[in-house]
């Protein structure tokens, strides 16, 4: 996929994020627990219209945010690229290849980060349906422990891709 049509899909993520946040937040009081303790219990709250726009702003803009300002920083000759044998992965005839990985890549991180912040917006809202309202801690512990895995495997991907020269033997 070209990375123009990457950088589409990406926009057409966050515009379903968008959309997702806007659509499930019609089903919250008008005081949302937004904050919870270690076990769950609400200790938090905000009128709704206050945490719909503070998660729109969260959902939406870190992750445009972190894509939007890699993607700008990576279009600049002069950026500061520190990748492992570097002088090899920027050499003039490899970087326009280089920067297009490393942009793909933090599309991805983008995705992956866009689609934890929807499922806590979820756990947020299903919270707020229970009486007491009560965050389920182990789908919110489990949602993380998936996150950071995959935050984990994506930072591999990217030290295996730069870590060895493609003349290095295995």
């Amino acid at each position: 996929m070209q990375r123009g049509q990457t950088f589409q899909m990406f926009l057409l993520l966050v515009a379903f994020a968008a959309a997702f946040v806007w659509m499930t937040s019609d089903s919250l009081p008008a005081a949302v627990a937004s904050h919870f303790g270690a076990s769950g219990v609400a200790d938090g709250f905000m009128p709704r219209d206050g945490y719909v726009r503070f998660m729109l702003a969260f959902v939406v803009g870190l992750p445009l945010f972190i894509v939007g300002l890699t993607t700008i920083t990576l279009g600049s000759p002069r950026a500061r690229i520190n990748v492992p044998h570097r002088e090899y992965w920027l050499a003039p005839e490899r970087r326009e290849e280089t920067v297009a990985f490393l942009r793909l890549h933090t599309v991805r991180f983008g995705a992956m980060l866009l689609v934890f912040l929807c499922f806590v917006h979820w756990l947020v809202v299903r919270a707020n349906q229970s009486q007491p309202v009560q965050l389920e801690n182990r789908w919110f512990i489990g949602g993380l422990v998936l996150f950071i895995i995959s935050a984990l495997v994506w930072t591999k991907a990217l030290f295996d891709r730069f870590r060895r020269l493609p003349t290095d033997p295995p």
